[in-house]
């Protein structure tokens, strides 16, 4: 392993196969908040990559940082196979050790050591990388830069991290990457210069929300701002759940109003899902409140691509991307026995609220998936299985007014 070409200087250490290289630069900068100038000192961007096989890549992205004057450390996740070709599972397994050795490294001191984290790699690299990004703080700065040969839904479902995708392979410069580089630089020059005076980490009220129980959580923020609280909302989508679930085991909330709990019928039934375990259980020391947005229906792909056996039941597309399709009664016995296992879990104050006029934008009166007996069927199951929470019926529509100061109301009596 030798230094790159044109660094003023260079000391690293070595881990088994894994890599350090500091390069300092014109590690300065001006400080504008000084009415007469400082120099301060710049923590550097911490740039992992498979040198063995990026190494013309990296160079050219750490001269670029350079000319900003931005200190770069670069951490080698190579595998060390030196182009031997190694079974699958021992590849599988070095990429496992070192992406076990460099997590374990960065966070020690990652907040002291670095200001922001950028990977670049390939398949492999890709892979090896991402999951060193995934094992830091969710709102540590992170960039990827990728050929993103992976869904990136579950990828960034619960973490914070910038995917720059590189339309070309990484085998070699060209201009198009080349390209890809210097916006990545330009991008990295203006997040070194964050002091973080803006930061916050205040804690909040978990809100989860969809477009169909959109009105009511609009309602919700609404209410709860001019009371004097924060919310924090996440997209209840099969994939918003995670980072709701991440939030949580952080203690980002002092307080849950859990409203679109869709996604049980996504772990249940049928819908494009991250893995959570701990959806619904996450937030069960903390005072909450449960309504059933979005329980009535299954959140399904792409028209074309929908199984034919769900549409011959009532649907919709909600937009190009997504379908909905209304639960059977069998699917809703299920996803409520599984809700309520759950929320049986609960050691704080849990109530969850029942709007007999509907869970859903189209599950009201002309609806597209209006049924009251599925809601008679949530209803009724919830309430046999009550053990750790209380249940409230009420007329109203999830949308409406009502249900919204009700929800409100509710959690504020038991903070």
């Amino acid at each position: 392993m030798g230094s790159h070409h044109g660094n003023r200087h260079a000391f690293g250490y070595t881990t088994n196969n894994i890599y350090s290289f500091r390069f300092e630069a014109d590690n300065y900068r001006y400080d504008c908040r000084c009415c007469k100038g400082v120099a301060r000192r710049m923590k550097p961007v911490l740039l992992l990559a498979t040198m063995e096989t990026k190494s013309e890549e990296v160079g050219y992205l750490h001269n670029r940082l350079e000319t900003f004057g931005v200190p770069v450390e670069i951490i080698d996740v190579s595998l060390g196979s030196s182009g031997e070709n190694w079974s699958t599972p021992k590849k599988l397994n070095q990429m496992q050790e070192v992406a076990g050795q460099v997590s374990s490294s960065l966070n020690k001191n990652l907040l002291e050591r670095a200001c922001v984290v950028v990977g670049l790699g390939g398949g492999t690299g890709g892979e090896i990388i991402l999951q060193i990004l995934r094992d830091l703080p969710f709102d540590f700065p992170k960039i990827l830069i990728t050929t993103l040969p992976f869904d990136p839904r579950e990828a960034v479902s619960d973490n914070s991290i910038i995917l720059i995708p590189t339309l070309t392979d990484i085998e070699g410069l060209n201009s198009s990457l080349r390209n890809v580089l210097n916006n990545t630089a330009n991008m990295l020059a203006g997040l070194v210069t964050n002091d973080g005076s803006h930061n916050e980490t205040s804690k909040s009220i978990g809100l989860t929300t969809l477009g169909i129980t959109q009105d009511s959580s609009r309602k919700i923020t609404c209410l709860l701002r001019k009371a004097g609280h924060e919310t924090t909302s996440f997209h209840a989508n099969g994939y918003g759940g995670a980072a709701f679930t991440r939030f949580a085991k952080a203690g980002s909330f002092y307080g849950v109003i859990d409203m679109t709990i869709h996604e049980i019928t996504r772990i249940q039934v049928a819908g494009a899902h991250v893995d959570m375990p701990d959806r619904f259980t996450a937030t069960g020391d903390l005072p909450r409140i449960v309504l059933p947005g979005g329980l009535n229906l299954i959140g399904l792909g792409e028209i074309d691509l929908v199984p034919v056996k769900y549409l011959d039941r009532p649907h919709y597309q909600h937009s190009g991307y997504f379908t909905h399709v209304k639960m059977s009664p069998e699917e809703m016995e299920l996803a409520c026995h599984a809700l309520s296992v759950a929320l049986n879990q609960s050691t704080g104050y849990t109530s969850v609220i029942i709007p007999m006029g509907g869970f859903s934008s189209e599950d009201c009166l002309g609806g597209i998936i209006e049924d009251k007996e599925l809601r008679n069927i949530a209803a009724d199951c919830l309430q046999q299985k009550a053990k750790a929470y209380e249940v409230i019926k009420i007329d109203s529509h999830i949308n409406d007014d009502d249900t919204a100061a009700l929800a409100v109301n509710s959690l504020l009596s038991s903070l």
